[in-house]
């Protein structure tokens, strides 16, 4: 979950140099932090650095990110027009960096790859809103107010973000992963009718290129089963107990999670008795992939973070 950041010494000296956006789109630059935690760390597989929102600009809506303040839009969407004026997205042009990146690390990686990208709704959220919101009202006004506009966004960014993904698998991809961070935000049945049917359509149409589905959203314990249909692997957030979680999807689905992130700030034996609670909960049953409950905060302490990844290695390594 994040895996590389400014809660690396390593990262903050890169990014004194360049912009986010600047890393993001340099495939040489990309590479060097999406390999930064996996020298330091050793952990078992790689995320592709790269920002949910890098597909949003060949839609023809720009961000940029404000220091402090995270991404901002400078032309939110506001109306239907707004929306009709969305251009189609070939990914192998416009996000031709991002693949670039993924053949790079093809060649000097030794774990899998996972790329990603933000699900519909994430992505909508960001563009309707202008930014981060902690209610989404200018999102939910635009779902209850006009349907038929929201969908019609909606099917804009499932078509791209599907072929981003695809693209990314082409390019070497092992395994992806679909962001819906702010799903949590929405009620069941709302989800049901307004974000699943995307969501499922994107999972669906990368199920016959052969790699493992993740998907992942924060505040989801009331989505759970919602969320399962076309994923091989279900993120857990830190709010629900592993085994219940897992309890509530069924055996059939692989579970990623779920410390929370914030047990990095703890003592060493507070932080090492919590990993071991989440794997106690998971009793050594295949498919469970041990993780944050949600990304990795800048103010971490490095050194807990490699600790930990040391002392899940050391407690799985026998079974």
């Amino acid at each position: 979950m994040r895996q590389a950041g400014r809660y690396m010494a390593e990262y903050r000296a890169l990014r004194a140099e360049h912009t986010l956006l600047e890393i993001c789109k340099t495939p040489e630059l990309a590479v060097q932090v999406t390999l930064q935690p996996i020298e330091k760390l050793g952990v078992d597989a790689a995320i592709l650095f790269s920002d949910l929102l890098v597909p949003l600009t060949p839609l023809g809506i720009d961000f940029d990110f404000v220091q402090g303040e995270g991404p901002q839009i400078s032309n939110p969407i506001r109306s239907e027009s707004d929306i009709d004026a969305l251009k189609s997205v070939e990914p192998r042009e416009s996000l031709a960096f991002t693949l670039e990146t993924i053949r790079l690390l093809r060649k000097e990686l030794s774990v899998p790859l996972i790329g990603f990208a933000g699900a519909p709704f994430t992505l909508a959220s960001y563009a309707i809103e202008g930014g981060p919101s902690k209610n989404f009202e200018k999102t939910k006004a635009l779902m209850y107010e006009n349907p038929s506009a929201w969908h019609r966004l909606a099917e804009k960014l499932c078509i791209c973000v599907t072929d981003y993904l695809v693209a990314q698998v082409e390019a070497g991809a092992q395994a992806v992963q679909l962001f819906d961070s702010w799903v949590g935000a929405l009620a069941p049945s709302d989800y049901r009718e307004l974000a699943a049917p995307y969501t499922r359509r994107i999972l669906d149409a990368l199920g016959s290129h052969g790699v493992p589905r993740i998907v992942f959203g924060t505040g989801t314990t009331g989505l759970l089963q919602e969320l399962k249909p076309g994923a091989d692997v279900v993120g857990l957030d830190w709010r629900v107990d592993l085994d219940r979680g897992w309890e509530m999807l069924g055996s059939d689905v692989a579970v990623q999670g779920n410390l929370d992130p914030l047990a990095l700030f703890a003592p060493r034996d507070v932080l090492l008795a919590k990993a071991d609670a989440v794997l106690e909960r998971a009793a050594l049953r295949p498919g469970h992939i041990f993780n944050l409950g949600h990304g990795i905060l800048p103010t971490t302490p490095v050194e807990n973070v490699t600790a930990l990844v040391a002392h899940v290695h050391q407690a799985t390594s026998s079974n």
